[in-house]
């Protein structure tokens, strides 16, 4: 497939600022892949779709406040820096994009806070905007962390053109997080809130949990025509045997196993026996999913609403069937849905 087939307009007033004011009171979209039917829902609604052994599957990963403000020294320009990973903890060495990045150089030095409590030193260059940091400070390693956290921001996406606020720090995260490394929220589950998450386990839906810590490559744009040539970055992931059983007997029984986000789709797709059964797995995954693909593991998907040329608008495409994806846009489109972080949902089944 081409990138062009995945070109829309999409109204500016589109694009959600502002999540919905109940997590799980935004649209849901839903489509029958077998009847080729969209109905519209609210996304609570869900709960009517899964019954008793259905498995969910939850990418668990927490989002850390990666953007943080500094001054460069002598002059004193002000220079964002987000952090991308930790590459060693011993030197406090970190993988970091910066802007704007023609005035960063190796050898420069930032300076963090109003005290200057915080210093890092530009080492390396990685890529136009990437540098690595080796950041300097008096303390320990657990002080060290406590002050990035201090000093960060929640990393909100460009897309939602606006300074971040306090509800960020709750909104743009699952309310099921626990594992710290993604620099951005893997968007399908910010619509759970506890009492759905309660509702369907007394329905005796199941949970699955596992990690991918979301990186930019997410958000990276797509600069190739031909989608078999394009190339995303790797992100961290780790399947527990715990899941794995709890999914391969449900596929056993025939259930519905719903990935909930384009996280958890390529978590799984990156560790599939030969005999279609999920593995456990800790490591790296750089899976791109576009269509035409053989799904191995999820026959239901929760998602957003993507931008146009976005490798998650793909991958749901991949899921849904192209044809069927794209007249659902029209439709959302036409209803006024919200697209991407802070939007309204679909569900696939």
């Amino acid at each position: 497939m081409k990138l062009s087939q995945f070109d829309f307009e999409l109204p500016e007033e589109l694009y959600a600022v502002y999540p919905a004011e109940h997590r799980d009171e935004s649209r849901l979209m839903v489509l029958n892949r077998k009847e080729q039917t969209i109905e519209h829902k609210m996304f609570k609604d869900i709960i009517d779709y899964f019954d008793e052994g259905d498995v969910m599957m939850l990418n668990n990963t927490k989002v850390f406040p990666a953007r943080m403000y500094g001054n460069k020294e002598k002059t004193g320009a002000r220079i964002e820096v987000f952090l991308l990973r930790e590459l060693n903890a011993e030197n406090r060495l970190w993988d970091v994009l910066v802007d704007p990045a023609r005035k960063i150089r190796i050898g420069n030095k930032l300076f963090f806070g109003d005290d200057d409590s915080l210093v890092a030193e530009v080492i390396d260059n990685t890529t136009s905007r990437g540098r690595t940091l080796r950041f300097l400070f008096d303390g320990s390693y657990e002080a060290f962390r406590e002050k990035l956290l201090e000093l960060g921001q929640t990393p909100l996406p460009k897309s939602i053109n606006r300074e971040v606020e306090p509800l960020d720090d709750e909104r743009y995260q699952t309310i099921y997080a626990k594992n710290e490394g993604a620099v951005a929220a893997p968007t399908a589950g910010l619509h759970f809130s506890k009492h759905l998450l309660k509702r369907l386990e007394i329905k005796g839906v199941d949970f699955a949990e596992m990690t991918l810590h979301v990186g930019l490559g997410t958000f990276s744009p797509v600069e190739v025509e031909d989608l078999s040539k394009h190339k995303v970055d790797s992100e961290q992931i780790a399947i527990p045997a715990a899941s794995v059983a709890r999914i391969n007997q449900a596929k056993i029984d025939k259930k519905r196993i719903c990935a909930v986000g384009t996280t958890v789709m390529r978590t799984v797709e990156s560790s599939v026996s030969s005999k279609q059964e999920l593995n456990a797995y800790e490591g790296w995954t750089n899976k791109f999913v576009f269509p035409p693909y053989d799904f191995s593991i999820a026959n239901s998907m929760i998602t957003n609403f993507h931008p146009p040329k976005s490798t998650l608008m793909m991958m749901a495409a991949a899921f849904a069937g192209y044809d069927f994806l794209m007249e659902a846009y029209k439709e959302a489109i036409k209803e006024g849905y919200k697209f991407s972080t802070y939007g309204d949902a679909m569900l696939i089944i």
